[in-house]
């Protein structure tokens, strides 16, 4: 398998998952405005949902960094650093990002940014004194990816998505608690029809939230995928990523990570996960990030 076939194959899987939103959304709107016999129920929810999710997208850096206290290279501070970003973006046609540190001794690293032009990387202090040049290389090459894949404004349509299909339900199952629900006729077939839809509303109100985060995380999985395979190709060296993931396999978590940004970092910052283990399918449905066995072999399996 070559580098560019893994790309496009990672890219139809993402916009996949996308569409697959997209359907359960018009899917649930079409039930809720039958239910309610009022279409505009749907654009409210878009709205708020979009509303929620600008403030994030536009201040998602500041915000990060801050929290954890990461601290802006200059040449002064770093000099080699900056100069093999520098190096990476040129390569990849994008602007040189602003570079950050953050004092923490596991190894880990994140891109963020609204955009190229605002665009951020940050790397643990563990980072640097753990990797060689090459693994670096590869794990700033992976976070450039996510840059020039536009990774920052995909995440932010599927938290707006998900943010949409969460309000539904909330609507729904409040509606229900004020009797918004009442059949108006009351012949028997009406209340038949009333039952039968309230069941299938209660369905959708408990499964649909859950549904939304596990497309979300899928989607997380995917761009993961894909800026492994990016970033293998902007470096055409696989092995420098494929030793630097082993090494932070089995590296101990971060110890500020929180469950709101741990899909930005490069690895699961909660725990190591050794080569070796084996992850069930249902633990893989509720990851931010593929196993790291799987991403290793994905990146064994290129050629370029």
């Amino acid at each position: 398998m070559t580098l560019y076939t893994e790309q496009r194959k990672n890219i139809v899987r993402t916009w996949l998952l996308i569409t697959s939103f997209l359907v359960l959304i018009i899917g649930l709107g079409w039930f809720f405005s039958q239910m309610y016999g009022n279409p505009g129920i749907l654009y409210i929810a878009t709205g708020v949902s979009v509303f929620m999710s600008i403030g994030s997208y536009w201040w998602s850096d500041k915000l990060v960094l801050s929290m954890y206290k990461a601290k802006e290279v200059t040449m002064r501070d770093n000099p080699e650093l900056l100069r093999i970003v520098e190096n990476l973006a040129i390569s990849a046609g994008l602007p040189m990002p602003r570079v950050y540190i953050i004092p923490e001794s596991s190894p880990n690293a994140f891109a963020t940014g609204r955009n190229a032009e605002h665009a951020v990387v940050a790397v643990t202090e563990g980072l640097l004194s753990r990797l060689d040049r090459s693994e670096l290389e590869g794990v700033l090459a992976h976070e450039l990816s996510h840059i020039g894949n536009k990774d920052m404004l995909v995440s932010t349509v599927v938290v707006v998505l998900v943010g949409l299909i969460s309000i539904a339900s909330d609507f729904f199952m409040r509606s229900m608690m004020w009797g918004g629900l009442r059949n108006r006729d009351n012949d028997r077939g009406g209340n038949q029809i009333q039952g039968i839809l309230l069941i299938v509303g209660i369905v959708l109100m408990i499964l649909s939230p859950i549904i939304a985060t596990l497309i979300q995380l899928a989607v997380s999985r995917r761009r993961e995928f894909l800026a492994d395979a990016s970033g293998a190709l902007l470096t055409r060296y696989p092995e420098g990523l494929i030793s630097a993931l082993k090494k932070i396999s089995n590296a101990e978590p971060m110890k500020k990570a929180t469950e709101a940004t741990a899909h930005l970092f490069f690895e699961n910052p909660f725990r190591g996960d050794k080569k070796n283990d084996k992850t069930s399918f249902l633990v893989k449905l509720f990851m931010t990030h593929p196993p790291i066995e799987e991403r290793i072999k994905a990146l064994e399996s290129l050629r370029v």
